[in-house]
């Protein structure tokens, strides 16, 4: 327990934060009261800011079917364990067949490349790093790159082998324009058949090279914010 392994991306106020769905860096700047300020350096007594961000856009964050329903469904009251056995695998994407788009295929995370991954393993909670794996994705400005993402099949066999935690490196587990089918994400909470209101997905994370593919246990920190996605920091340690 004295050797975590954070998988988070932590939010900055700078062009190094990673973005995507089109929105700006997000900003952290001190309270300007009158004459007093909230920064040290400039004379305040205390550092005291604020921060505008986007939690599905600015970093690492964890979110429930509330991200997708009509119903107001909160992350804070989905999440209630924070410990699980997690298995971290390595795909590499592949070409889709059925949708093209300028300069080439769309790339998928398919079934059958979860499956091999997984060598028969059902944690409760998967890791899924995706190939190359570029530090770049910690700082990487997503918006317009048509990013690699999992195919409606392999949500469903997620789904049925009773892993309720999925955490990924990409902004979404969904295509970026998609019309809003979201099929990855109804397909993984059943949403609206038989929706798993205690299943989480976190996006938007990172997995160094120095942590290998095998078994984990995970903690999925997040911030109790009373919306449908929150800020988080999954962390990773070695089952000896």
């Amino acid at each position: 327990m004295s050797k975590p392994l954070d998988i988070s991306i932590p939010l900055q106020a700078s062009q190094q934060n990673p973005l995507a769905w089109y929105q700006n860096e997000p900003n952290i700047e001190p309270v300007r009261m009158g004459d007093w300020i909230g920064k040290v350096s400039e004379g305040g007594s205390v550092n005291f800011n604020n921060v505008f961000f986007n939690p599905h856009a600015h970093g690492t964050h964890t979110e429930c079917l509330g991200h997708i329903s009509k119903e107001f469904h909160s992350v804070n009251d989905a999440l209630k364990e924070f410990f699980f056995l997690a298995e971290v695998i390595s795909v590499v994407p592949t070409a889709s067949p059925l949708s093209e788009r300028a300069g080439g295929e769309d790339e998928i995370i398919s079934q059958e490349s979860i499956s091999k991954a997984l060598k028969g393993n059902t944690p409760e909670a998967i890791i899924i790093r995706t190939l190359p794996n570029s530090t770049s994705k910690k700082s990487k400005h997503w918006s317009n790159s048509n990013w690699p993402y999992l195919d409606e099949k392999a949500a469903v066999f997620l789904r049925e082998l009773g892993i309720k935690h999925l955490l990924i490196d990409l902004p979404s587990v969904d295509r970026e324009q998609d019309e809003g089918k979201l099929l990855a994400h109804k397909a993984f909470w059943d949403y609206p058949k038989n929706p798993r209101h205690d299943c989480t997905i976190t996006e938007m994370i990172y997995v160094p090279e120095a942590i290998k593919d095998g078994s984990y246990l995970l903690n999925l920190q997040m911030a109790a914010f009373h919306n449908d996605a929150s800020p988080s920091k999954p962390v990773l340690y070695k089952i000896l």
